[in-house]
């Protein structure tokens, strides 16, 4: 195939620094390549995705050997608006990238910039409003957007220009799992049908085992892994021990495996994984009487909360709606118990961050209440409430002010009046525990090393409700794991958890019950399994659920009753390999 980017002999190191992000890295990207990047946080991926588009090295300045040929032109030779004009790039930062207040103006500032005709202006930007599934926010103000809708006004507005390739860096770390799907469709459409190459890092492992063609995997700046995806995903245990998360049916795939019961090629997906275990598993010889799984070892059981303790956090018939429109919420009811954790689903807007912000008194309802260890948000100052909850925002660069991680993390006891000595004690545990570097300057770490920092110094002051607005943004697998064994153990101390996320498998997890939000509404709420494995609400909200319980769905329906109410891969693997056994 015809290249149309190759990478030869890349190594780079930021500004002064003598580590190397990049360390001799070579790779060619054909024409019509639709090719994933993951790997651990700082494996240099977004360095990578930067040199592809040639902002290394005219934007980030450093060390820089080897070379970078797109379409023929060198790098460091061509002059960035001339890379730009054959390589698109959606960066990590949305905010950073947004020039125009309104989502029309962003959409006709790259356009009119490179001098598109005006006759064609208008159908480009309707028709890429229209694939991206964003027509509706054309005359909406960017401000007022949330960050999954940014992310697709991103997107739309770099498709217009119709590049050759398109680098996108976590395109939908902010996106809810359908929307999320719905990037991926737009990619591999664009891929499809205008020819345009796409390169995409993503942290989103069952996404890209799903649309991609090729995949790499970086570790410590150089590549560790690459190929097809059924081949790259068939290394489980390497990609563990470097940091790289499996799709989950891959991971029951290559369980069953070492049992011997299979072999060939690892699912991706849960198609294949049905017809995998339904090939092995005889219908007529598959009981039912196999004992159930006793569920998540991750997520705390019910308890009986009513009983034990009075609620920390109460939403009564709230109503709330923003002056110059955005996502409105209507008839919020909810009650949450010290030592629940509980997640908040839905796609983007459809109001859960409102709900958060109403929760820390950012907000105040137009009609009903919100009570916060007894506080009425409306009748007390947003500083009295911030003494009870602390808030993880989905941008930790937001909540990031201090020259070093250790005065970062000891910031918040401090302004609690904590002596300084004593704060910094205190911070010092925490952020060993993070494995954090306590004398580097946040903003020299890595996006997910930024969000550690900012959860750190939330867990540090050990609030009694501690809100979460995706805390596993940006953050590689170990990372994802550290931070959620964090979370799961502020709650078992009895802070009450509340965590907006996306991720469907850390929900699945590690939350004892879910709320499942709409168009500004709480459409059901109750225990995290049994909600995932109602389809119809699933549809209503927009929310595709865990590859686990949705198979377990399945093969409870076409194989045997066992699979019913399972969500962890051991109790799939266990309930298969005694079907295989018994038949």
């Amino acid at each position: 195939m015809e290249t149309i980017i190759n990478v030869d002999d890349v190594s780079f190191s930021y500004g002064t620094q003598t580590e190397q992000a990049l360390s001799h890295i070579s790779l060619s990207v054909n024409k019509g390549d639709f090719i994933g990047i993951i790997g651990p946080s700082g494996a240099g991926k977004s360095t990578l995705a930067a040199c592809l588009s040639g902002a290394v090295p005219h934007h980030y300045t450093g060390t820089f050997f080897g070379s970078v040929m797109v379409d023929g032109h060198d790098t460091c030779e061509a002059s960035l608006t001339d890379v730009s004009q054959i390589v698109g790039s959606v960066l990590q930062d949305i905010d950073t990238q947004m020039v125009a207040s309104v989502v029309e103006d962003e959409m006709l500032f790259g356009l009119e910039n490179f001098g598109v005709p005006h006759d064609q202006i208008e159908q480009r930007v309707s028709e890429t409003l229209e694939t991206v599934g964003i027509s509706d926010l054309r005359d909406r103000e960017i401000a007022t957007l949330s960050g999954g809708q940014k992310q697709k006004v991103a997107i739309a507005a770099i498709l217009a220009m119709r590049p050759r390739v398109l680098v996108l860096d976590e395109p939908t770390a902010a996106l809810d799992p359908a929307s999320s799907t719905l990037v991926f469709e737009t990619l591999r459409e664009a891929n499809r049908t205008l020819g345009i190459t796409i390169v995409v890092v993503e942290q989103k492992v069952a996404l890209l085992s799903e649309y991609c063609n090729r995949v790499l995997v970086l570790n410590h700046g150089e590549i560790a892994l690459q190929g097809e995806p059924h081949e790259v995903f068939a290394h489980t245990d390497e990609l563990c021990a470097i940091g790289v998360d499996c799709p989950r049916v891959t991971r029951i795939f290559n369980s069953l495996e070492a049992d011997g019961l299979v072999s060939g090629t690892p699912c991706l997906d849960v198609d294949e994984a049905e017809r995998l275990i339904s090939g092995i598993v005889d219908p007529a010889h598959a009981s039912s009487d196999i004992q159930a799984p006793a569920g998540s070892p991750h997520a705390p059981s019910l308890r009986p909360h009513a009983k034990d303790a009075e609620p920390v956090l109460t939403f009564d018939h709230v109503e709330f709606a923003y002056p110059n429109g955005g996502a409105a919420v209507h008839d919020l009811s909810l009650t949450l118990y010290p030592g629940e954790l509980v997640g908040i689903v839905g796609q983007n807007g459809a109001g859960k961050t409102t709900l958060t912000k109403l929760l820390t008194g950012l907000l105040k309802p137009a009609s009903g209440s919100v009570r916060v260890t007894g506080l009425d948000t409306a009748a007390v100052p947003t500083s009295r409430i911030a003494r009870e909850v602390a808030t993880l925002f989905q941008n930790p660069d937001r909540q990031i002010c201090k020259d070093t991680v250790l005065d970062e993390v000891a910031f918040g006891l401090e302004l609690a009046g904590i002596d300084r000595a004593e704060a910094l004690r205190r911070a010092q545990l925490v952020i060993d525990r993070f494995g954090l570097p306590a004398d580097e300057a946040p903003f020299s770490l890595s996006r997910g090393q930024r969000q550690m920092v900012a959860l750190a110094s939330v867990v540090v002051v050990e609030p009694k409700i501690v809100v979460l607005d995706e805390p596993t943004s940006g953050l590689d697998y170990r990372e994802c794991m550290t931070v959620m064994e964090t979370v799961r153990t502020m709650a078992e101390r009895g802070c009450a958890v509340i965590m907006v996320c996306h991720d469907m498998e850390v929900v699945s997890d590690f939350a004892e019950r879910i709320v499942v939000m709409a168009d500004g509404r709480i459409l059901d709420r109750g225990r995290t399994h049994e909600l995932f494995s109602n389809i119809e609400l699933m549809q209503r909200a927009y929310v595709e659920p865990p590859q686990v319980i949705e198979l377990s769905r399945r093969l409870a329906s076409s194989v045997s009753p066992a699979f019913a109410q399972v969500s962890e891969v051991t109790d799939i693997v266990r309930i298969t390999k005694e079907m295989v056994r018994r038949g």
